[in-house]
């Protein structure tokens, strides 16, 4: 049983293959209706999975292990439920350009070369799988130019005031003391103490670090994507056992299916890409995230101080605290992301005139 995509219209099928919506490309979407419901969608998403975020934040932060029980706890006791959303405006406000930017450059670019590598003779999957890396390798770094201003603000608003608390005392050493009523006087703040360069602290560190998570997860998603629909393709096959499948115009999948291989897709894309850049994560929101103290001022910290006070704190497993925050929010929010993702694309599909 092959696989294959297909027009809704298409009548010339064969009973031995699996047919799968084609894919929709960016000349083909509305792009008014696009971006608009994409900003709500993922806006939705964003807020679902911010508490996850926090813990993260505070976990790669944190001078000794905290569990994501006992930090919860803490936050919890001490801070509220808005102690989960901390910063949360400010991430918001950034999330709709960023993903605008992550969008158009995401579509853009998987088209044009995946189109490229096909008419240079590449086969389907190859052609598939390096227009996706090369498409997260774009998306990412156009959205941080928007991001990461927001990342440091959002992420220094996590992290202000955990030090309070008698029982999460200590948790973050050299924390940047200085206290921010809200996202705009962060902003202000920081553009006083340190310059525009205050505000892109980590950036480099950032492309570092999203740029191949993004072409990992996007490469990973498609070539899992399809082997699942190849695996299940020889299982309709066998299980067909020379019987006309569907009869005879193959087998098409339902709603449920496709939503099912997407999120299972995400989710190993997820684990991979986690694993091969959590210590560049970790060093960039401490880098964005806490100071240095030389000569009784407050400094920003280098990335060779970052690196050595994790070394100094726990090795390379200093490097992947906030693992399982990070794992599960990356899961869930791809899962969501690509599910979405793929239901906007159609409902933002250009009416055929």
């Amino acid at each position: 049983m092959g696989l294959s995509t297909t027009n809704d219209d298409s009548s010339s099928t064969s009973s031995s293959e699996i047919h799968i919506p084609e894919e929709i490309d960016w000349h083909m979407l509305d792009k008014s209706k696009f971006f608009f419901l994409g900003a709500t969608l993922f806006s939705g998403v964003s807020a679902f999975l911010y508490p996850m975020v926090v813990l993260k934040t505070r976990q790669q932060c944190s001078s000794t292990q905290y569990s994501c029980l006992n930090m919860s706890c803490a936050i919890m006791r001490y801070e509220g439920f808005r102690g989960f959303y901390k910063g949360f405006g400010t991430s918001l406000m950034g999330t709709i350009p960023a993903r605008a930017f992550y969008m158009a450059s995401l579509e853009v670019t998987k088209s044009n070369v995946g189109t490229t590598l096909l008419d240079l003779g590449f086969s389907d999957t190859t052609a598939s799988a390096i227009a996706n890396a090369a498409a997260g390798v774009t998306s990412a770094m156009a959205a941080q130019l928007v991001w990461t201003p927001i990342d440091v603000v959002s992420q220094r608003l996590m992290v202000q005031g955990c030090n309070n608390s008698t029982n999460t005392k200590n948790v973050l050493t050299n924390l940047n003391s200085e206290n921010y009523r809200n996202g705009f006087d962060a902003f202000r703040k920081i553009l006083c103490a340190d310059g525009a360069k205050g505000l892109y602290r980590g950036f480099g560190i950032s492309i570092l670090t999203y740029a191949p998570s993004n072409a990992v997860w996007w490469s990973s998603y498609s070539i899992v994507h399809r082997l699942i629909w190849d695996t299940f393709g020889s299982y309709m096959g066998k299980r067909d056992d020379g019987n006309l499948v569907n009869r005879g115009y193959g087998f098409r999948p339902d709603s449920k299916a496709m939503v099912a291989v997407q999120g299972l897709s995400a989710v190993m894309a997820s684990g991979v890409s986690a694993i091969v850049t959590m210590p560049f994560d970790t060093i960039k929101t401490r880098l964005q995230v806490l100071d240095s103290e030389e000569s009784g001022r407050k400094r920003p910290l280098t990335f060779v101080q970052t690196v050595k006070s994790l070394v100094n704190e726990g090795g390379l497993l200093a490097c992947y605290r906030g693992m399982g925050p990070r794992w599960a929010s990356m899961s869930m929010s791809a899962t969501t992301m690509i599910t979405t993702y793929e239901f906007l694309k159609r409902v933002s599909t250009k009416s055929e005139e």
